[in-house]
């Protein structure tokens, strides 16, 4: 704690250097990267674990626009490589240590087109900046993080059929008759539009409610009252049970999913530990709105 402690000092003085030598000219209380990222730390962790190139880290993101209008929040986990070009979202990880929280602007253009492989959406300007607020839950090493998975799949390795017996159980028990589709998610229609369908490119927006199979909430849209806009087809932004179904369903048209876990959360649930391992989940899925975007067929394989 007190090498820490001893760093946050230094940190606090290496940040008030570098604000007093990189000011932000475009964001008040940012500094500046030489390689054009507008940065200002949130708070400070208690590890010295480090971000590097090769760790796998686990991160609570959001993305929002220039103006600070959110259109991507999740937990995600995935494994930093060396950054591609400058001003990648990469480096702002790597500026990170375990816990801390820090707040990013970077220009979203190369984001998109080069990071996701997506083409810009149309509520962003090419020459924008968007931005990015990150908070750093952990950091493994490439070594760790296989130790860590191979664990963790010994000691589960009975969970996935224990699964298939609950949700068999749930499906007749609430005598549903749904064929599954070929990738097992179930989709209950319960109604009909004939709106504009999903296409990839789209700017989709959603309600959505999360529910456990025994009726427990875990998350809803409608108690936040903000509607969920993603760009559909680009990474990380739903599940891919929520993915498969959108893609299904047409402007004004409501759906249960029933989504077994590997269709979900997987074998190792959610990063904040609310959705367990091998957890089948029930979704209310609402498609609000689509705005038709350009269509980019490579990104929804």
């Amino acid at each position: 704690m007190k090498i820490k402690q001893t760093v946050f000092a230094l940190l606090g003085i290496g940040l008030l250097l570098s604000a007093c030598n990189n000011e932000s000219k475009l964001y008040p209380g940012y500094s500046v990267t030489p390689t054009g990222i507008h940065y200002k730390l949130i708070a400070l962790g208690e590890s010295n674990k480090k971000a590097e190139i090769g760790n796998y880290v686990t991160a609570i993101i959001s993305y929002s626009t220039n103006s600070d209008s959110l259109f991507f929040k999740g937990v995600r986990q995935f494994q930093l490589t060396k950054p591609e070009y400058e001003g990648a979202i990469d480096e702002c990880f790597l500026m990170l240590s375990e816990g801390d929280s820090a707040s990013f602007y970077i220009q979203a253009t190369p984001f998109f087109e080069k990071t996701l492989e997506t083409t810009l959406p149309k509520f962003i300007n090419p020459d924008d900046y968007m931005r990015v607020d990150i908070k750093l839950l952990e950091v493994s090493s490439e070594e760790e993080f296989k130790n860590q998975m191979a664990a963790f799949l010994s000691w589960i390795n009975d969970f996935g059929e224990y699964e298939k017996v609950i949700l068999k159980q749930y499906l007749d028990g609430q005598k549903i008759d749904v064929k599954p589709t070929e990738s097992g998610l179930y989709i209950i229609p319960k109604n009909h539009s004939k709106g504009p369908i999903v296409e990839v490119g789209d700017t989709v927006t959603i309600h959505y409610e999360g529910r456990f199979l025994n009726g427990k909430f875990f998350d809803s849209t409608r108690k936040r009252g903000e509607a969920f806009q993603f760009v559909y087809g680009q990474k990380w932004q739903v599940i891919p049970g929520l993915e498969e179904a959108i893609g299904r369903m047409r402007e004004g048209e409501k759906a249960m999913l029933i989504v077994p876990s590997h269709l979900a959360f997987g074998q190792q649930g959610n990063s904040n530990g609310i959705i367990p391992a091998f957890t089948s989940v029930i979704f209310n899925l609402e498609i609000v709105e689509v705005k038709k975007g350009t269509p980019n067929e490579t990104e929804h394989e």
